[in-house]
This record gives structure tokens, C-alpha cells and sequence, in this order.
């Protein structure tokens, strides 16, 4: 854990610019994940078996270093911690109308001086409630939400098991729903509480026996309905609360327990069990929570917005006090301290953060000492984008190349810091144009979502930088074109996507085997893509634009990079109904120029204990097959058996030096734009054709140049 200075957000569309006033401690979520952080990897492991399975296939698929990379890069991830925030509106986004600078509001904002959220995860605080109340309001949101699921009436009895922070406020919200409450817990002065808030209490310390206590409580009847706010890693609680409902009573799972059920503790009282998703409708809902899309109220009530409105009501009318629940405040700068609290003292409970409430808003913040300037041959360059590819293998990569890397630009201000201060980079920015603005910025990696590319593109080309910018280089024809012809205007930039597979020692190899070939080659190349769900932002065509255009490109380059020649043709087909997603599951056959065709199999339904890459070449007589980028096998090839890599190479390190080698020495680029133009184009040709049914003949470039 670390108490981290960054550079402060920037408002987006749709968001909101928040200076934070007070911020609650999660006791429970937030706990867990700082020790889970503390563990060692044996114990991580055993925490999460799931995640062990998972790197023992890829073990299989990928070979073992570059899956210890991949785990340690996943556990070196920043993870900003807190969801309880209340502060004052610094400025609003696009699109936000219903909030202005001042307005004070609490959101699902990390403990941080400045947040930036979403609008739909906002709430206006009313006058009459404290930030310091206010800041309560997820949490309370979040029992809110596990009570509307037990549909409560007035007069039912409800048994509520744990008496942290979320059961204490259940049990004021169910008695403000006109129900009665049996509350059960360990800590004598957490039933206290409890009772001060009109619940009989079970002390199960005590040896007070939950089922008995409902039982004589109800007369032998049984409670309507229990909600379960424990975390306990035993499946005890669920049968306890199953003994003590009714026939057909509710239990909603709010809480973290082991979820063994028993059959007859169900079967036979035909009891409904539910667990309860966080603070409500819209929740990991990337539509409602950053698209701004809202439900409408008359087909959803309540949203996880309504909700916090609602809880917020409810403290405005006293009917819920949290006044009482806040057991130690402690000053932001000293949070550390208050996460020692959380873990080492029982009777904590509502730990607040309190704020200053001065800020620096500056967009950048300097993270390594200014290098003195940079060698006559030795290129400046900016990286905008701080995700996991950037973080796991372009960061990695660029450090030690001759470059010098001056910024690290990203919206999120914990990976951008963190990111910059791991590799070396001078400057961690909110704010990319910054880096466009640097006139000793030479070079922009842009590394950024899909939809983005074109854009970060066209500024940073127009801003005088050469560009290197990740698959794909365009999301459709319209901003192909616009790309096109901002690289026309410049003075002499280099533009290079990142089709890193053509620089690999096996495909260099393959060029090797091929390079006396008296016939057009056959090229077959099998993509094992893995299941990815629908509504992941890959499969969106506004964001991802489709797997397709966003990742099989990558094989149409390299099946276009090993015949030396552009494509002419593109036909393609998809499977047909019955599956949620079609084109990840696509063949594309590709003619070329020179008479060769390729496929590319893009199939996202294979298991993943097969091969995820897997190329087959056939020409005069001979056979060249690539496994995973790590066996090159050859049959027919006189002198030539076999080629094999102790990792993985996918080219991205010989791609990274080749374009920073170009900056340096200057020359023709690693890959002609006549060559991006079409591999760009052929991709669009394959949506296209699946759609269609037909086959697509690419026009020829303007200036073809060279394909060698």
C-alpha cells in the first residue's frame, strides 16, 4: 500500500470533476483486497484456485516465462482503493447538464483529493446531510438494494446475519420499511447498536443459537425473510438462515460466505435465495455506468442512481443515522494509518477519510529527474495510453531502446503514475495534448482504445510527431481516408501500425525458407481466438470495431508480409444463426496480387488447450508450419528441419527497435503506408463480405510503392 501523488483527472464527456471532501472506508471490501495484497503468492494461489487453472493453461499454450510475466505484470497493476466518496463538483463534462461547479455530490469515487466519475454514478447531496454522512451512501445504497430484493412489507420480521457496516445500516433501512429485525453478530458493541436502532439481537459469542432465537421470536413460525451481511468462509450461515425463515421466506446474500447449499434446507420450505449485485441496476452495466445510458424509471425504478438518491432521502428524514456508526476519522495524509485500524481493531467501523480541501490541479506530474538533452541521434517520444498492453509490453519494450521516454499520458491518473514511475518515464499527464504541445517530442505511441486510433492519429501527425500506433489503424473507410490524407500534408512523419507478427524470428525465418520460390504461395492461418463475451468492448462496433477488424488484421498482414505482395481479393463468411456473436468466428480467403491465397481462420469457439496461432505454407512441393510462434517445422526443405524459440515471439521487441532504430537513422519505414493502406482496407473487405455474401475486389493503391 502507498499513498500516491498523481496528476489530477480531466472531466471527459458524460463526467464529472469531483474535489473530495470526505470518503468512507469499506471495512469489508476494502480489507480483504489490502490482505490479499499482503499475501504471499502460495497464499494468493490457495485464495483464488480459479486464477491458478488459468496459468496453468496458459502455461501450456504460451510457455512459462511468458506466463510468469503475465501474472507478475497482473499483480504489479494498480488498484486505487475505496467506492464511498462525497465531495464539491470542480467542473462537469460534455453531455452533463444537471450539475454544475459547486454543487455538492457523493459518488462511487476512490479515496482520492480529486476524483472524476461518471454522471450516473453521482447524486446530489440535499441540504441537511454531512459529506461525512453522505460519504455512507453507497454502502447503505448497496444493503438497500439487498432489502428491495427481499421484497420487504410492513410488519414482517427479518433476521439479519453480521452487524458491520452493511448490516447495521439494513437494519434501519428494513425498520424504516416498517419491519422488524432480529440482528445477529459476535461483537457486543455492534448488537448494541443495533438495538439503539430498534433490533432484538442474537449474541452468537454469547452462545446465543440464531434458528432458536427466530423460532421463539415468531412463535415457532419463522422469520419472512433473512439478509446475510457476514463474510465467513463456512456455509453455516446460509443453513441458519434457511432453519429460521418460513415456508417460501427470502434470503438475499449480501455478504462473502462459502455457498454449499444444503437441498433439503431449501427443498423443503421451497425457500428463494438470491445474491445481490452491488448497489443496484446499471451496475457493471459499461452502457449505464459510462455511456450515461439511463433506464427508463417506469421500466426500472431503481438504478444504482435512484438508489443512492434514495438513501440520501432517508438520511435528509432521519429515518437513517449514521452519525453513530463512525468509530475513528482520520486526515487523508494519514490513511495509511487508517487502513491499520481497519485490519487490527475489532470494534472499527465507519473510518472516515477527511480532506483538506486544497488541491493541485495539474494535469502532469513529474516522476523522474529531467535528463539532460537528449543525444544528437537519440529520439524524444510520448506514449498515450497506460492499459495493460502498454504496461505489460510496449513500456517494457521502449525502456530499453535508445529512446528517451518523456511522457506517459492516460485518463486514468493511478496506472498512468505508476506505469511512469516503474519505466523511467519523465512525465505521468491526464492531459495527452500536453505531450503533442512538447516541441521535443519526436515520436507518439498511441495505445488507446480502438475507437481512438484515427483520431490520436491525425493530432499527433498534424502536431509534426512520427506516429506508431497499435492495431487498428483505422475503424472504417471514412477515417482511413482522413488518416490518409493528414499523412499526404505532412512533412515527412513516418506513420507505423503495430503489426508486430511480421517482425517475429519465424516469420523472418519462414521469408528465409520461401525466398527462392518459383509459384505462388498456398497459406493457411489458423486463429484459436478464444470466447470473449458479447458486450466486451471488442465486439462493439463503435468501440472495438469487431474482432475482425480489430485483431485479424494482424494475420492478413502477415499473410500479405510472407507473399511480398498486396491483396486483390477478400471473401469471407461467417457461421450462421444461433450463437451471440458471428464474426469472431469467421474464414477469410485473401488473393493476392501475385497469385497466392491465404485463409485466415478466426474462431472464437476452440478449446484453450490448442495452439492459439498456428500457420501452414505450401509452396513447390514444400511445407512450412508454425506452432505459437515458437516451432517452426519444415517438411521438403533440404537442410531444414525444425526452428525453435525458447519464448514465445510475437516481433514485438525486433518491431519496437526497428521503428526507434528509423527515428534515429531515418530512412525508408519498417512498413510502407501502401501496405497499412491495404491490410487496413482488406479487413474492412472481409466485414464486409461476410455481410454480403460476396466476394470484394480491393482497388490498387494510389502509389503502391514497394511490398518486399
Amino acid at each position: 500500500m502507498e499513498l500516491a501523488e498523481l496528476p489530477c483527472p480531466k472531466a471527459g464527456r458524460g463526467q464529472v470533476l469531483i474535489e473530495t471532501r470526505a470518503s468512507l472506508i469499506s471495512a469489508g471490501t476494502e480489507r480483504m483486497l489490502v490482505e490479499f495484497s499482503q499475501a504471499n503468492l502460495i497464499q494468493k494461489a490457495r485464495q483464488q484456485p480459479d486464477k491458478v487453472k488459468q496459468v496453468l493453461q496458459k502455461i501450456k499454450t504460451d510457455g512459462l516465462m511468458p506466463t510468469l510475466e503475465a501474472v507478475f505484470r497482473k499483480l504489479d497493476e494498480p488498484l486505487p482503493l475505496g467506492y464511498c466518496n462525497a465531495g464539491l463538483v470542480l467542473e462537469v463534462g460534455t453531455g452533463v447538464h444537471d450539475l454544475q461547479p459547486g454543487d455538492r455530490v457523493l459518488s462511487n469515487g476512490n479515496h482520492a483529493e480529486v476524483v472524476c466519475v461518471p454522471r450516473n454514478l453521482c447524486a446530489k447531496i440535499p441540504a441537511g446531510v454531512s459529506d461525512e454522512q453522505a460519504s455512507f451512501a453507497v454502502l447503505a445504497s448497496i444493503a438497500l438494494q439487498g432489502i428491495r430484493l427481499t421484497r420487504p412489507t410492513f410488519g414482517e420480521k427479518f433476521i439479519v446475519f453480521g452487524l458491520g457496516l452493511l448490516g447495521l445500516l439494513a437494519v434501519q433501512l428494513l425498520r424504516a420499511n416498517g419491519c422488524e429485525v432480529l440482528a445477529v453478530d459476535l461483537n457486543g458493541e455492534r448488537l448494541k447498536l443495533a438495538e439503539r436502532f430498534g433490533a432484538k439481537t442474537v449474541d452468537v459469542a454469547a452462545g446465543g443459537d440464531p434458528i432458536a432465537a427466530a423460532q421463539a421470536w415468531t412463535a415457532g413460525q419463522g422469520v419472512d425473510g433473512a439478509l446475510i451481511a457476514a463474510a465467513a468462509k463456512g456455509d453455516d450461515i446460509v443453513h441458519q438462515a434457511a432453519e429460521s425463515c418460513r415456508k417460501r421466506g427470502r434470503i438475499v446474500l449480501v455478504g462473502v460466505v462459502g455457498l454449499n447449499l444444503r437441498r433439503a434446507d431449501f427443498y423443503e420450505k421451497e425457500l428463494a435465495f438470491q445474491v445481490s449485485c452491488s448497489y443496484g441496476p446499471g451496475r457493471y452495466d459499461e452502457n449505464y455506468e459510462q455511456g450515461g445510458h439511463d433506464y427508463p424509471p417506469a421500466y426500472v425504478r431503481w438504478t444504482e442512481q435512484r438508489n443512492f438518491e434514495a438513501v440520501l432521502a432517508a438520511m435528509r428524514a432521519g429515518r437513517l443515522c449514521v452519525d453513530d456508526i463512525v468509530t475513528h476519522r482520520h486526515p487523508f495524509a494519514d490513511a495509511l494509518s487508517a487502513y491499520e485500524t481497519v485490519q487490527n481493531d475489532n470494534n472499527a467501523l465507519g473510518v472516515v477519510l477527511q480532506y483538506k480541501g486544497e488541491v493541485d490541479r495539474t494535469a502532469a506530474l513529474t516522476v523522474t529527474r529531467a535528463s539532460a538533452a537528449p543525444a544528437k541521434k537519440e529520439t524524444t517520444v510520448g506514449v498515450i495510453g497506460a492499459g495493460g498492453f502498454a504496461r505489460g509490453v510496449l513500456l517494457p519494450l521502449l525502456a530499453k531502446t535508445p529512446a528517451r521516454l518523456a511522457y506517459l499520458a492516460d485518463l486514468d491518473a493511478a496506472a498512468a503514475g505508476h506505469a511512469a514511475s516503474k519505466f523511467g518515464v519523465g512525465r505521468a499527464v491526464t492531459d495527452y495534448k500536453l505531450l503533442l504541445d512538447d516541441s521535443e517530442v519526436g515520436a507518439v505511441f498511441v495505445v488507446v482504445g480502438h475507437h481512438l486510433h484515427a483520431r490520436f492519429v491525425c493530432e499527433a501527425l498534424e502536431a509534426g510527431k512520427h506516429v506508431f500506433v497499435e492495431k487498428p489503424l483505422a475503424m472504417n473507410a471514412e477515417e482511413l481516408a482522413r488518416v490518409a490524407q493528414t499523412l499526404q500534408m505532412t512533412t515527412g512523419q513516418t506513420l507505423m501500425v503495430g503489426f508486430n507478427r511480421r517482425f517475429s524470428r519465424h516469420t523472418v525465418k519462414i521469408r528465409q525458407l520461401l525466398s527462392g520460390r518459383s509459384e505462388p504461395l498456398c497459406m493457411n492461418f489458423t486463429v484459436n481466438a478464444g470466447f470473449i463475451p458479447s458486450d466486451h468492448w471488442t465486439q462493439d462496433p463503435q468501440r472495438g470495431g469487431g474482432r475482425i477488424i480489430g485483431e485479424a488484421c494482424h494475420f492478413i498482414d502477415l499473410l500479405s508480409r510472407l507473399a511480398g505482395s498486396p491483396v486483390t481479393t477478400v471473401s469471407a463468411m461467417t457461421v450462421g444463426e444461433g450463437v451471440a456473436v458471428r464474426d469472431d468466428k469467421t474464414s477469410i480467403v485473401l488473393g493476392f496480387s501475385d497469385g497466392s491465397v491465404g485463409t485466415v481462420n478466426y474462431f472464437a469457439n476452440g478449446s484453450k488447450s490448442y495452439p492459439k496461432e498456428m500457420l501452414e505454407v505450401f509452396s513447390d512441393g514444400r511445407v512450412v508450419r508454425m506452432e505459437n510462434f515458437r516451432k517452426t517445422l519444415g517438411y521438403g526443405f533440404g537442410g531444414f528441419r525444425k526452428f525453435k524459440t525458447m519464448r514465445q515471439d510475437k516481433g514485438h521487441r525486433s518491431e519496437i527497435a526497428a521503428f526507434v532504430e528509423h527515428l534515429d537513422a531515418g530512412g525508408d519505414p519498417p512498413i510502407p503506408f501502401n501496405q497499412l493502406e491495404n491490410v487496413t482496407r482488406a479487413s474492412f473487405a472481409a466485414v464486409e463480405s461476410a455481410r454480403v455474401r460476396q466476394t470484394i475486389e480491393l482497388a490498387p493503391a494510389e502509389n503502391p510503392g514497394k511490398t518486399s
